[in-house]
């Protein structure tokens, strides 16, 4: 067919074209001027700029959460906004002390006072809105300092996942993000260095008197980050010189792509400042996030799903279960009201309830035009959901032993040159620390003998943490006399201290885990008489390794008596091996005596050597600390217990001596009367143990946790305990979830099982930001980058789980899917994990049950 000519001309058409395409991008890059909102920081829709809401701190230094944020088209794509001493800081760097914080509602300005102590600097960066975009400017009253002469500058970082396979053009020059590091470095005298521990912390193992940095990957005067991308795309121009874009990664693994201006020598006043202009969609509306369980739910069990939205969006008034019929379609299986429930932080909610479908099947939500994944309904759904955790994740954080896989090793058997004695009148990173006194028959540097079996990669680091290995073993002994967890899929061979995943052995998984936590707890009180605070590595390069454990140190005990480097074969010369820190503490030795009483059951049938050296180390430990002066110091640790309180429920449960009783009651009613809602978890624990009059007394207490329990349903719409600290609170939801079985299980007349249900709900999916499931591999959609030992492979260790959601304030729920790197996000701990287990089994539990 002869298709009639048209009567627009080439030039008209064109003409046409380019109109559109000017109206287009004019479209994506007007914005509207930022405001100081009533929460104290700039906003205008689809833009947040966050000025010093979150401090730098002294414990974990640059935790990549501080400074000037950038919140755009609602993920956070930039931090650290701030006057840095290097031009790619890493997080162990000097941070700036805020002194002070200025919201200026009138000028619409926020000026914030920053302060290098160890140098005597000061400096004050303003930021205000500019046009469609904002100037954040660092203002100087005195000349920098000598030593910070062309050291100093204002940086600030952008998130590499964001911009990951973008472009860039600076001054007119285009380049590309990378995927992997490889820009050009440049060698600096040490003397030049500017570090935090100096003492110890090098950035080099082998004492050379140089140190490397990024050089700039471009210099200019104007850069535009992701021109062709409307969603992320920023132009930011520096005022006062030249800006330079470098890569972080080629110093740290976790670093960022950073925007850098010097600041000058000699002057004063306005000295750096950057014009920063974001493109913004017109109209912009973030996508509703359908929270629900990526695991699927019980037939009886009840299911909400919770839909978080834009403060500018309408919900839709219903939505729809779509069911899998026999024939391969989605047909609608229910219907039902969506009920707004509310604003909690800086979103809207609204639930959709959908209780009442029962039948088993594979199902979805419809939202409007929006679906989730498909998810299961069925008696089934739980069964399986923690054996990752038991079967891999576990395995693979034993210390001390070689760790494989099928075709892979996950690490050798590391740290067998444990460990050394730590210096005195030190404070360590990551919180530990020696005073003036060892506490211990051993010299400072002495080799301590016996330390190196058992016990867990704390995290993603690889420190022995005495307080965390009370909790798992405690939760682990839970698991297996609640439930009877017999599972067995790992073999553990300690003589050759070889573990091989997928290889059963004819002993429960569990009895072996709780073994390793025992043994590494028994290597304390059988050196000192007592549990310690926890062993780590003495240099910073080595803890922040990043891959097979096996390599952080040479695995041989040190010898005083070799050069550095130099081995005999049995020794070596290199002070590479942990510290072990060796303060006394009643809180650590307590937990550490309850773990060990409860430890001593669950051996029972499998080790019993060290099952009865388990409970006869418990029960002198327990002499020991009650000889004790009262402890006049706390330190920086988490235990699982409050003082003698859990550890004389553990030990009576084992002994069955009264004396232990007595003691148990004797303090738990004082700690009830104090803080009900901490100590209601050794209460319920002890109550199959204790008379029919213990239960009545303890109704009262049971009826006002149910009256705290349902108070959460009007502070957030999920109804969980979300932290808003800044490690996220997985913990404390999990935990929530656990306190709720047994009371649920001890006095049901009173509470229910929909609260234990909730929790994993939350852990499985329905939760802020996304509907993730936060437990690596687990659930249709699930965590595939988590801070593990292997987050530089953007990669995870099967069945971790992650801290969640971080609320960074004063109202930013955040959890970073595609970057690993933020531990208070996504790091794996061993407590949460056996935690994990158990409310897991719980829920299986309940699901048999009723």
């Amino acid at each position: 067919m002869r298709r009639r000519p048209s009567n627009r001309s080439p030039i008209i058409l064109l003409a046409f074209a380019l109109l559109f395409l000017i109206f287009t991008h004019r479209g994506v890059a007007i914005a509207s001027e930022l405001q100081l909102n009533e929460k104290g920081y700039f906003e205008t829709r689809g833009f947040n700029v966050l000025i010093f809401e979150n401090e730098y701190t002294g414990m974990f230094f640059d935790e990549k959460t501080s400074g000037v944020l950038l919140i755009h088209h609602g993920n956070r794509t930039a931090t650290g906004g701030s006057v840095r001493l290097k031009p790619t800081p890493e997080q162990w760097d000097q941070i700036p002390k805020v002194m002070s914080r200025a919201v200026n509602e009138k000028e619409n300005r926020i000026d914030v006072e920053l302060r290098y102590e160890d140098f005597n600097f000061n400096s004050r960066l303003s930021v205000r809105p500019e046009g469609n975009g904002f100037l954040m400017s660092v203002f100087l009253d005195k000349p920098l300092p000598e030593k910070l002469i062309d050291r100093t500058g204002l940086n600030i970082e952008f998130l590499p996942s964001t911009y990951f396979e973008k472009s860039y053009v600076i001054d007119g020059v285009p380049g590309n993000f990378p995927l992997h590091p490889a820009s050009s470095m440049e060698v600096k005298p040490e003397s030049t260095q500017i570090r935090q521990y100096a003492d110890h912390a090098t950035y080099d193992d082998r004492g050379r008197d140089e140190y490397v940095e990024p050089k700039p990957v471009a210099v200019g005067k104007k850069i535009i980050l992701a021109p062709e991308d409307p969603a992320t795309r920023i132009e930011i121009e520096c005022k006062t010189g030249n800006l330079m874009l470098l890569d972080g990664r080629n110093v740290a693994q976790n670093g960022w792509f950073v925007i850098r201006t010097l600041l000058p020598a000699n002057q004063t006043g306005k000295v750096a400042e950057f014009l920063i202009t974001p493109t913004l969609i017109p109209d912009w509306i973030r996508t509703p996030v359908i929270g629900h369980s990526q695991v699927g739910y019980l037939p009886d069990q009840p299911k909400t799903a919770v839909i978080e939205l834009d403060k500018n969006d309408t919900p839709l008034k219903s939505a729809s279960l779509l069911k899998l019929n026999n024939e391969g379609e989605w047909e609608t299986a229910f219907s039902g009201d969506v009920v707004v429930w509310g604003d909690y932080l800086r979103y809207n909610y609204a639930k959709f309830d959908f209780s009442q479908v029962k039948e088993p099947g594979l199902y979805l939500i419809q939202y409007g035009r929006q679906k989730t994944g498909p998810f299961g309904i069925g008696s089934e759904v739980y069964n399986t959901v923690w054996h990752p955790t038991l079967d891999i994740w576990f395995p693979v954080q034993m210390d001390h032993m070689f760790v494989n896989e099928a075709y892979r090793v996950w690490h050798g058997r590391a740290h067998m040159d444990d460990a050394l004695q730590a210096p005195l009148n030190h404070q360590h990173f990551d919180g530990y620390r020696m005073g003036d006194t060892t506490e211990t028959q051993y010299k400072p540097g002495e080799r301590i003998p016996g330390l190196n079996i058992g016990g867990w990669f704390d995290a993603g680091d690889f420190d022995i943490r005495t307080g965390s290995h009370c909790m798992t073993v405690e939760s682990l002994v839970d698991s297996w006399e609640h439930f009877k967890v017999t599972r067995d899929e790992t073999l553990v061979d300690r003589e050759q201290g070889y573990v091989d995943i997928h290889h059963p052995d004819q002993v429960p998984d569990i009895q072996q885990q709780i073994e390793q936590g025992a043994l590494a707890l028994l290597a304390q009180h059988r050196a000192f008489g007592r549990a310690i605070p926890g062993i780590i590595v003495p240099h910073l390069h080595q803890y922040h390794h990043l891959g097979d454990a096996v390599n952080m140190t040479d695995n041989l005990p040190y010898n005083p008596n070799l050069k550095p480097y130099e081995t005999d074969g049995l020794s070596s010369g290199t002070m590479d091996d942990r510290w072990a820190f060796t303060q006394k503490s009643a809180r650590s030795n307590y937990s550490s005596i309850t773990a060990l009483a409860a430890a001593s059951r669950a051996l029972r049938g499998y080790n019993e050597k060290l099952a009865d050296e388990c409970i006869q180390t418990a029960i002198v430990g327990w002499e020991y600390q009650h000889q004790q002066p009262t402890e006049t110091h706390n330190n920086r640790f988490r235990f699982s217990g409050s003082e003698d309180l859990e550890a004389a429920l553990e030990l009576y449960i084992t002994t069955k001596d009264e004396m232990y009783a007595e003691k148990f009651n004797s303090s738990l009613w004082a700690a009830m009367a104090k803080n009900a809602q901490f100590s209601m978890r050794y209460a319920i624990r002890a109550l199959p143990y204790m008379d029919a009059s213990f239960k009545e007394k303890l109704r009262p207490y049971v009826l006002s946790q149910k009256a705290i329990q349902d108070s959460l349903a009007s502070e957030n719409p999920y109804g969980m305990p979300i932290s808003t600290r800044g490690w996220a609170g997985n913990h404390s939801i999990i935990m929530w979830g656990i306190n709720n079985y047994l009371l649920h299980e001890a006095f049901p007349d009173i509470i229910g099982p929909e609260n234990t249900y909730r929790a994993l709900d939350y852990i499985f999916g329905c939760h802020p930001c996304s509907n993730i499931s936060f437990v690596t591999g687990v659930g249709r959609y699930s965590k595939r980058m988590a801070y593990g030992n292997n987050r530089a492979d953007f990669s995870f260790i099967a069945g971790g789980v992650v801290p969640g959601v971080l609320v960074l304030k004063p109202d930013f729920p955040e959890h970073m899917i595609d970057w690993p790197f933020l531990w208070g996000e996504n790091e794996c701990v061993i407590d949460i994990c056996a935690q994990y287990i158990f409310l897991a089994n719980a829920v299986d539990h309940l699901s048999k049950s009723n």
